[in-house]
């Protein structure tokens, strides 16, 4: 039997599925994180070409699968050359980041000198990673504040796992005296 695309996709999401027994986040993202770097180190053409196109004016976020259980949510974010996020944090959203295609600089970030839910603060920049192909980290709030960015010109595609449907999150401004959290929507690009 020849492996297809979408028995590959099928692959992932049933370990995907296998590694929510875990009790807990720190566990779950240990399990996910190994079954993506395990996956990808297979090779990267399981995801059909559409979820691969980016979006000139800003990073695409495509769904990929969504699991009927609501224990997670598999995304594809396609990353055109100079795109990235503003610093964002994740709503209390556990997630693992896997690199799909090209290469991506993850910078992580702490709080400092008041609450980031409600007070002006600081951010002290934590790590600077280069992540290629094959390459995951994960997010477990409360240490969920970072950037992406696209690290080449040519475009970029990351793998995102979510412990809940993450519709929304908060991005940091730049104000006098720090940074201020804002409420900001997101959407998936058709």
């Amino acid at each position: 039997m020849a492996v297809t695309q979408d028995s590959r996709l099928r692959e992932l999401i049933a370990r995907i599925d296998g590694a929510m027994t875990p009790p807990d986040d720190a566990g779950r993202c240990r399990a996910v994180k190994a079954v993506l770097e395990d996956v990808m180190s297979k090779g990267v053409d399981f995801l059909d070409p559409s979820f691969l196109v980016p979006n000139p004016e800003r990073y695409a976020r495509r769904l990929v699968h969504a699991d009927p259980a609501r224990h997670y949510w598999l995304i594809a974010m396609v990353w055109g050359p100079g795109q990235g996020t503003p610093l964002h944090d994740h709503a209390g959203i556990w997630c693992v980041e896997c690199v799909y295609q090209g290469r991506i600089k993850v910078t992580s970030f702490s709080p400092r000198g008041g609450d980031p839910e409600r007070d002006i603060v600081q951010f002290h920049q934590e790590t600077v990673i280069h992540a290629g192909v094959g390459e995951a980290g994960a997010l477990i709030p409360p240490f969920e504040y970072h950037v992406l960015e696209n690290a080449l010109e040519t475009p970029a595609v990351t793998l995102h796992v979510y412990g809940g449907e993450m519709d929304h999150c908060h991005i940091f401004e730049p104000v006098d005296g720090g940074y201020l959290r804002k409420y900001r929507q997101l959407s998936y690009t058709a």
